[in-house]
Formats: C-alpha cells, structure tokens, sequence
C-alpha cells in the first residue's frame, strides 16, 4: 500500500517541530521522520532512514523546501534520485508536487538553475586561475611571506643578537612557517658558534 511519509528538521533544539508535525499530519502523512539538525551539517541519520523507508508508489512530504535540501543542487539531487526509484514528493508551504505537471515542471526549472549555478562557479574559477597564472601567480593559497620579506628575514637571522622568535612575531608568522620559507640561515659568528637555534 502506498503511503505518504513526512519528513520534518528544525536546525536547532531550541526550535520547535510541532508546526511542520501539524502540518505533514494534515497532509496525511502516516509516518513522520524527525530531526534536529542544521542545514550545513552533513549526517542527517533521520533523513536517511526516511529515504531507505520510502518504496516506489510512497510520497515524500516536507512542510518546506528548506527542510530537505541544504542548497538548491543538494535539493534537486534528493529530488531527483527520488523520482528515479518511482517515489513522489511533495512540498507543502511552495505548493509543489512532482506527481503533477506542473510540479515536474518546477522542479526541471531547478535543476536547469542548479546547473547554471554550477557552471558559473567553474567559470569564475577558471577565469580567476587565468588571472593569476598571467599575474605571474598559480592558483591556490597566496604564500605567507614573499620574496622580499624572506631576503629580509635572512640578513636580519644573520646577526647574532637577533633571536628568530622574535623575528618571526615581526612578520606576524609561526616559526615553523618562517623555517618552511627562510630555511636554515646561520648568523655571523667567529668560531662558528650557532645562535638563534639555525645551524649553519
């Protein structure tokens, strides 16, 4: 037999289930998974056993988009692999069910959205990564300290009475990333005594 199952999650437990179980119960809704999770979090455990549960010929029924999905493409895959297995889904507040025409329609609209919002983060991506390539710059994390900054460190690591603690609260680094740039710098010193903690 099939049948309309609810799903319900307010993003903390200070918020309260009660509107969206009042809700998904007028709708029929025979059984209702509930949950207490943000929205950005990834293991949402009631939401998965919710999928599991549902047969082809159920509906699925949230009281608003926002419960289901953490972001439009997220949504839409949810959707999607519903729509697959022969599952319905309902969203109660938008009025969108994808067993109708209509509903298909929306949500087609979506996931045209979704893919427009992806290729146009690829293309911001790559046009940045141009940018920076002709700049003289590959992509990723600016370094820490440029090239003037390391020739700076060095001549002053090369005096004795400069310690490398010191020098590395300067530039506003950690020693272990003033080494990882600098290298080992030994100071000027008769005798070749090691100052600084730098060996030669």
């Amino acid at each position: 037999m099939n049948q309309r199952i609810g799903y319900a999650r307010v993003s903390t437990d200070d918020q309260n289930l009660d509107l969206q179980r009042d809700a998904l119960k007028q709708a029929g809704c025979s059984v209702i998974y509930e949950e207490a999770a943000s929205g950005k979090t990834t293991s949402r455990p009631e939401l998965e056993q919710c999928l599991k549960a549902l047969r082809a010929g159920d509906v699925l029924v949230v009281w608003r988009l926002d419960r289901l999905g953490r972001s439009l493409p997220d949504l839409v895959h949810v959707v999607a692999n519903l729509e697959q297995r022969g599952i319905g889904f309902e969203s109660l507040t938008e009025k969108i069910e994808t067993s109708t025409a209509a509903g298909k329609l929306v949500f087609h609209v979506f996931a045209a959205l979704s893919e427009f919002e992806r290729n146009l983060i690829r293309e911001r991506t790559h046009a940045g990564l141009i940018a920076a390539r002709a700049r003289g710059r590959c992509g990723g994390r600016k370094p820490k300290l440029d090239d003037t900054q390391v020739r700076e460190i060095k001549a002053l690591l090369r005096d004795p009475d400069i310690q490398v603690a010191d020098v590395a609260r300067r530039y506003g680094v950690s020693r272990t990333t003033l080494y990882k740039h600098v290298g080992v710098v030994s100071p000027r010193l008769a005798g070749g005594a090691r100052q600084n903690g730098l060996a030669a």
